[in-house]
């Protein structure tokens, strides 16, 4: 039986200027997740958590927390983006062009706009996104930039890959 390796993500040499990921995974946003997350960060802009008082603004409902629109368009490009990073650089020109609402679901995609060799980690590089969510009707809800210092191939700190114990009756394999 031969074992593959999963998905073990970009490193620096893998990036292309141009390229663009769409991410596979979409998420919809539960009214769970938005109060949760706008407790848990101590938002206290009703508009996130207060049903009655959302349903009286322009609105009508309650927004989605625009940092868990962030946290979840940034955490659907890891796999693609930053799965090897050495450090998250920051973010910029974050841009909120449309709400998002509790039952939509969100979609992401990101494009390489400049790679460039770190001056002081001879390790790593630079890597520049754009990376744009969008919702289930293909409204940009969402885009940024993400500047990511990724781990050149051979660099980054070994996963560990433990194997089994084999347990005595079970089949290996099946």
């Amino acid at each position: 039986m031969a074992i593959k390796e999963g998905w073990q993500g970009r490193f620096f040499e893998d990036f292309e200027v141009g390229d663009v990921y769409q991410h596979p995974l979409g998420r919809t946003v539960t009214t769970t997740d938005n109060i949760w997350f706008t407790l848990l960060t101590q938002n206290t802009a009703p508009i996130h958590f207060d049903h009655h008082y959302a349903a009286q603004t322009a609105f009508g409902k309650p927004l989605v927390d625009s940092t868990f629109t962030l946290a979840l368009v940034t955490g659907q490009s890891v796999s693609d983006i930053s799965q090897n990073v050495f450090a998250n650089l920051g973010w910029d020109e974050i841009r909120l062009p449309n709400p998002v609402f509790e039952g939509d679901t969100i979609y992401s995609q990101s494009e390489v706009l400049e790679k460039r060799e770190s001056r002081s980690r001879p390790n790593a590089g630079i890597v520049t996104a754009q990376t744009t969510g969008y919702n289930q009707d293909g409204k940009i809800v969402i885009t940024f930039k993400r500047i990511n210092m990724v781990y050149k191939r051979g660099q980054a700190p070994k996963i560990p890959r433990l194997t089994p114990e084999k347990t005595p009756g079970v089949k290996q394999g099946a």
